[in-house]
């Protein structure tokens, strides 16, 4: 995505009547996603239930600030307090192994600096499908809420996310995008917990996409042709250091 806005921006400028509006990390994209969080709350209301655990797979922010956001918002005003959760791939991990400063929203730093928890503006994953949560930085309201403790954030494994997906798929009959069975493996883990200690615990996830054109992903996966990544510590330290930390 951030190869994407620096040719986006670079295309923009070449044109006098062309104009790019940056979304997607920003705080209005945010907002509008809320719209999806507002009416899991009322959904809730008419189910005489609320979630305990609220939980959603995070690129940029946009996905789990539209779930997450009104329920951490209800419980800041006095309300339930909820634990929302960040999901993020172990080989992209800004929220877990990143640092809370100044950054580019983009790989060529066209953008303003934007606060944000960051793996370096020129950090580059290793290559894996959930191809959506591949960005190097958060959105500075979701690094914001992370930075006061306001939400979590936990970093998975490709193999046990696909795991998730497969036994998705057999349970419910839906077949969720790659980056959508991250959010399922953390609820996986959560209810296994719950078990554990015996809690009723319910919990709300984003399901935020279908696997329709991701069958080669799974082809992959069920063939044992992925694997999961560890990222080298010295390579992202040096990554790492163009960001301006506060």
């Amino acid at each position: 995505m951030g190869i994407a806005i620096s040719e986006a921006v670079e295309v923009a400028v070449q044109d006098e009547h062309t104009h790019y509006a940056l979304g997607s990390v920003l705080n209005h994209v945010l907002l509008h996603q809320t719209v999806i969080g507002q009416e899991a709350i009322r959904q809730f209301e008419l189910a005489d239930d609320y979630p305990d655990v609220v939980i959603a797979p995070l690129g940029g922010g946009s996905n789990f600030a539209g779930i997450a956001f009104p329920f951490i918002g209800e419980g800041l005003r006095g309300g339930k307090k909820v634990r929302a959760i960040a999901v993020e791939p172990a080989s992209c991990p800004k929220l877990t192994r990143g640092v809370f400063g100044y950054d580019f929203g983009d790989t060529a730093g066209f953008t303003p600096l934007i606060p944000m928890y960051s793996l370096g503006h020129d950090f580059m994953p290793p290559g894996l499908h959930a191809g959506g949560l591949r960005y190097h930085g958060a959105s500075a309201l979701c690094s914001h809420l992370l930075n006061e403790k306001n939400m979590e954030a936990v970093a998975l494994q490709q193999l046990e996310c696909f795991e998730a997906g497969l036994l998705f798929a057999k349970t419910e009959g839906i077949l969720p995008a790659p980056e959508a069975t991250h959010a399922i493996a953390q609820v996986i883990r959560e209810a296994a917990q719950a078990n554990e200690a015996g809690d009723n615990r319910t919990i709300l996830f984003n399901l935020c996409g279908h696997g329709h054109f991701d069958l080669s992903a799974y082809e992959d996966f069920v063939q044992g042709k992925l694997k999961d990544h560890v990222l080298d510590e010295s390579a992202l330290k040096k990554s790492i250091a163009s960001v301006v930390v506060i």
